[in-house]
């Protein structure tokens, strides 16, 4: 009797624990086809906010797309431009960079360790040679500007335009193509291709020696007079906006840019002269150029373009 008892309570004892793992099951799998076919209110929200951002991730993606095509059509345009006024294919100082790093990179990399141990001992001999050699120019330069003292003022060293980015000095000083009789011709002042309508600053203090409203080859042109033997003139001007013997300093406004005269399209024509010699104006920006700019604008200068005058 008594084990028959047992039995009994171990059989229930059995059936309640498989009832249980049922019951849990069944739970387990209510809440599964619950959560699959109904959200809680918090994955409801996170579901809509991640569709929200996959619009409109989708919607700038197509943007980006679009723009792109455009960036590329305009690219493409303007190095089209560029060949039919030009002839020839713009400039890309980036790439040429890259090919000589490039070239360094594989002239080095064949190079033994003792080899390029010996190149940098030089290297670093001429480089300690150089920087005593620019050290003594530039205490000879520092005083000689610090004799000039307010004369300074009258040395045309700043653009007569805004061109932060040096993309608008599209003609340079010396021997450049003819825009009209495709021929070579002396060029004696620098080219920025500029809209309409742009300011013109002066590049030194000074006093408006003429102003020419002619009907000449350069259109209307301001000269000014800033002593110390230099002067600076702005050609193909649409309007001026100072008057003859009127003193201005370095960075006023004293016109607008234009297409007057003989002249391709709306440009500056900007000389400077010393002791009545034009002078290449490119070695006169040191205001605000530093040696990088100075040496990208070099190379910008002498990239054979024509002018536009």
């Amino acid at each position: 009797m008594p084990h028959r008892i047992k039995r009994l309570r171990k059989r229930r004892a059995i059936r309640l624990v498989i009832q249980l793992f049922a019951w849990v099951g069944v739970a387990l799998l209510y809440y599964a086809c619950f959560s699959l076919l109904f959200d809680t209110p918090d994955e409801h929200r996170m579901r809509e906010s991640t569709n929200k951002m996959r619009q409109e991730y989708e919607a700038m993606a197509e943007r980006y797309d679009s723009l792109e095509m455009i960036l590329d059509n305009i690219t493409e345009r303007d190095k089209s431009v560029f060949r039919i006024l030009f002839e020839s294919d713009p400039y890309n100082l980036d790439i040429e960079q890259n090919e000589a790093r490039l070239a360094l990179y594989e002239k080095n990399i064949a190079k033994s360790k003792r080899q390029l141990s010996s190149d940098l001992n030089l290297s670093i001999d001429n480089l300690g040679s150089k920087m005593a050699a620019l050290e003594s120019s530039w205490n000879k330069i520092k005083e000689l500007g610090d004799g000039l003292g307010d004369k300074s003022q009258n040395i045309p060293s700043i653009q007569p335009v805004l061109n932060k980015q040096l993309t608008l000095l599209t003609a340079g000083y010396g021997n450049i193509l003819n825009p009209f009789y495709r021929t070579p011709k002396s060029h004696q002042g620098v080219d920025y291709t500029i809209a309409e309508g742009s300011s013109v600053f002066a590049t030194a203090d000074g006093v408006v020696r003429e102003i020419s409203d002619k009907n000449s080859t350069l259109g209307k042109t301001i000269v000014i007079d800033h002593g110390n033997g230099y002067q600076t003139s702005y050609s193909h001007l649409l309007s001026t906006l100072v008057r003859r013997g009127q003193k201005v300093q370095r960075g006023d406004v004293i016109a607008l840019t234009g297409n007057s005269g003989l002249s391709l399209a709306p440009h500056l024509h900007y000389e400077v002269r010393y002791n009545d010699l034009r002078v290449d104006p490119i070695h006169y920006f040191f205001m605000e150029l530093t040696p990088d700019e100075y040496q990208r604008i070099i190379r910008i200068a002498q990239s054979g373009m024509q002018s536009f005058d």
